[in-house]
């Protein structure tokens, strides 16, 4: 399917719309990595192991073994599985002795993807989580975004339960307010009149960007923001471009969430006939070549056999994915399609991403249709995959070893997946955990699973996209899509609590329609009564079906 049908079309754009047959310009979507050969010398550097992590020897068992080398440039070509696989048992047994070679890391010192700006509630903080840190963002009374540690300073409640109140934050505990870039705390109803506010009373702030419709912050207090590691999306910039953007919040790590992302082998398989891209019988072997391998991520081309390399992928420390291509309009004219996934740790076992698909020729066809509903495939596709990425992430946990442990890496389908947790080797020391290919480091901290009222209080309460819920249906649960994604999204609670109003009109109306047919005397009236209440009742039943798209996952009937 040409490259640009698959972006201007209207799901057809949101599994990864990267079939064009034109192979794509290495346009750079981010600040330049390191040459290869710097790359290279810089993973070789023999620098010390961090002594956290745990290298791990892979383990025989029998001729069933899944087997990858310590460093893409040492493939073996001739391995007992005819090439299929990454590596040589034998070669990996002799370099499991070696250290990891380890890169100069900090996670703090990185932007992470927070929010869509244009999702940020106007009148209500925002609760969010970068790996073990939560944050509190929201619109001061410039309009201007503000970004503080979600922890009063007074006695730890969070500020994203809070309010906004004449643009200031305030924490609903004991009424403290916080503003301004540095959180200084400027009123303290029980401080006496005369009495000055203590100057350590000020909450901890983060700095915060908003760029390309995207808020990112930088999570170090210490260390002045780097502007040059801020990513910038130059085929975004590009005249004419357009995108349909989500976010999703999802119940498995986000390095789990980077694989299945970059991972384009399942798609024909796990998504089958969810757009016309992807197709049970077309599954086959995938074409890899790395370019670029660096401290900050790689990139490279891919594609299918019969294709030959069309797709341009790129990885960007710490959770950036870009997959762009390029085309040639009907004028002879370059146009670009590409697809951006920004994720962010969100804690243990959970993650957040922006999804956005878009191309400089336009998407003609999705200006017709709802935004909710081409959100709702895209929560479709997520909820195809959450079943084997969540077991997923649940066995890598239990088993607490490296993947190189449990994986069968196949050359003609799992190079990314290699790259990325080989790139987590290298760095996986300078975040709270991690589990690469040959090393792994545990959380130090244990999992927090935070509890929130649900029913008719926390609907009445809470302001989306808070915690809270919709009736009994809707408790707090990253498994269920309303709160997986709607609670994030303006546009799908607009369009949810626009049609649960209609389901209610509807079905009083019919209810009162039905006691006057009852009423009344003349039969004509009578008919004209209760042909009324079936179309009341046939747009109750309406209106409760798309209301199901809000709140009702995607499940399997069937098995091929």
């Amino acid at each position: 399917m040409d490259g640009a049908m698959a972006l201007s079309s209207s799901s057809s754009s949101l599994i990864h719309p990267f079939l064009s047959r034109t192979r794509p310009t290495t346009t750079n979507l981010s600040p330049p990595p390191p040459p290869m050969a710097a790359a290279i010398a810089t993973n070789n550097s023999g620098k010390s192991h961090f002594p956290t992590q745990l290298n791990f020897r892979r383990s025989r068992r029998g001729n069933c073994h899944a087997v990858t080398t310590s460093h893409p440039s040492a493939i073996d070509q001739n391995s007992d599985d005819d090439g299929v696989l990454f590596g040589d048992p034998s070669i990996e047994e002799r370099r499991s002795e070696e250290r990891v070679a380890v890169a100069d890391y900090d996670w703090t010192e990185e932007w992470y993807p927070l929010y869509l700006a244009g999702e940020v509630p106007d009148d209500a903080p925002l609760g969010l989580t970068v790996f073990d840190k939560q944050v509190v963002v929201y619109r001061d009374g410039d309009g201007q975004f503000r970004c503080y540690e979600d922890r009063c300073p007074h006695r730890l409640a969070k500020l994203s339960e809070g309010q906004i109140t004449d643009g200031k934050l305030e924490c609903l505990y004991h009424g403290w307010q916080f503003e301004g870039e540095e959180g200084k705390c400027v009123k303290i109803p029980q401080l006496p009149a005369e009495s000055k506010i203590p100057k350590s009373a000020c909450v901890r702030s983060y700095e915060i960007r908003d760029s390309q419709g995207i808020l990112w912050v930088w999570m170090s207090t210490k260390t002045p923001p780097n502007m040059k590691k801020l990513p910038w999306f130059e085929s975004v910039a590009k005249p004419g471009y357009e995108a349909i953007s989500t976010i999703h919040e999802l119940p498995y790590d986000h390095s789990i969430l980077l694989e299945n992302l970059m991972d384009p082998a399942h798609i024909p398989i796990s998504h089958d006939r969810t757009d016309t891209s992807a197709k049970r019988e077309e599954a086959q072997p995938l074409l890899f070549e790395v370019t670029e391998r660096s401290d900050r991520g790689f990139a490279g081309h891919w594609g299918r056999e019969a294709d030959g390399l069309t797709s341009f992928l790129r990885f960007q420390a710490p959770c950036v994915l870009s997959n762009v291509r390029e085309f040639t309009g009907e004028n002879g004219e370059k146009h670009y399609g590409t697809g951006l996934f920004l994720c962010r740790p969100a804690g243990q076992g959970k993650s957040m991403v922006i999804v956005q698909f878009g191309s400089t020729r336009g998407l003609k066809l999705a200006k017709w249709i709802p935004k909710w509903f081409i959100h709702k495939v895209s929560c479709k596709i997520f909820e195809q995959d959450m079943g084997f990425l969540s077991s997923q992430n649940e066995v890598l946990m239990k088993e607490k070893v490296p993947t190189k442990k449990l994986y069968i890496n196949l050359r003609s389908s799992d190079t990314w997946v290699l790259e990325y947790r080989k790139w987590m080797d290298k760095v996986g020391h300078g975040m709270p955990y991690h589990l690469g290919h040959s090393t792994i480091s545990l959380p130090q901290l244990p999992a927090v699973v935070e509890q929130a009222p649900a029913g008719f209080v926390a609907a009445a309460a809470a302001s989306p996209p808070a915690k809270g819920g919709i009736m009994e249906m809707h408790a707090p649960n990253l498994t269920n899509r309303y709160f997986r994604h709607v609670v994030h999204c303006k546009e799908c609670l607009g369009a949810f609590r626009t049609f649960n109003a209609a389901r209610n009109l509807l079905t009083g109306a019919a209810l009162a329609l039905v006691a006057l047919a009852i009423l009344a005397s003349q039969r004509q009236w009578k008919a004209f009564l209760l042909v009324s209440a079936g179309l009341c009742l046939a747009g109750t039943h309406f209106t409760s079906t798309v209301i199901a798209t809000k709140t009702t996952n995607f499940i399997r009937d069937h098995r091929r």
